[in-house]
């Protein structure tokens, strides 16, 4: 394996961490309705995890409604235990067709609270391009050891692999900015 190869590898994986914390992110709410606080929510569907988003049309009629209709309405009392299982706190109601979530504007308290979340969201992904980072580095401290390539290169590689740290972290932070201003705000 070669320092371009790790550094390839190191990226897509850094990408791919940096896209869990975006999906993360998406599912707080902020005291408006949208799709995706439950579009990633997993159904027991005839015993099979099921995204809610394959089980229901997911609509937003208005800002503070969401409308989640099932292809299959026996799916309802499932769609519902998940719902009341994930910490959106809003509790749903249905008519027999279709389930109702209605999004409740948060009070300050609540906003204060998932700032926290979302700061710890932030922190996990940070350790995870962390963990990336120590990885890969590993890998290019062995080539260096195994004489595979000079110590020029190694350093060159190490010093490449942090420019990518960066990069993400720095984006990452950028996320938690817009996300916390946007829950703290209630935009």
């Amino acid at each position: 394996m070669t320092i371009k190869e790790i550094l390839h590898n190191t990226e897509e994986k850094m990408k791919k961490a940096f896209e869990s914390v975006i999906r993360e992110f998406a599912e707080i709410r902020t005291g408006r309705a949208s799709p995706t606080l439950v579009e990633g929510l997993h159904i027991d569907y005839y015993g099979t995890p099921t995204l809610l988003k394959q089980l229901a049309s997911i609509s937003v009629p208005d800002a503070h409604l969401l409308v989640i209709q099932p292809w299959d309405v026996s799916a309802i009392p499932e769609i519902e235990k998940a719902i009341m299982k994930s910490n959106l706190g809003i509790t749903p109601s249905n008519d027999g067709k279709v389930i109702r979530l209605s999004v409740p504007q948060l009070s300050k308290e609540r906003r204060e609270e998932l700032a926290k979340v979302i700061h710890k969201m932030s922190e996990e992904g940070r350790i995870a391009l962390r963990t990336i980072r120590r990885d890969a580095k590993e890998q290019m401290e062995k080539l260096g050891k195994d004489k595979l390539i000079s110590e020029d290169d190694k350093f060159r590689g190490i010093d490449e692999l942090q420019k990518q740290v960066d990069k993400y972290i720095a984006r990452a932070d950028e996320l938690l900015k817009n996300k916390e201003k946007e829950i703290l705000e209630g935009l």
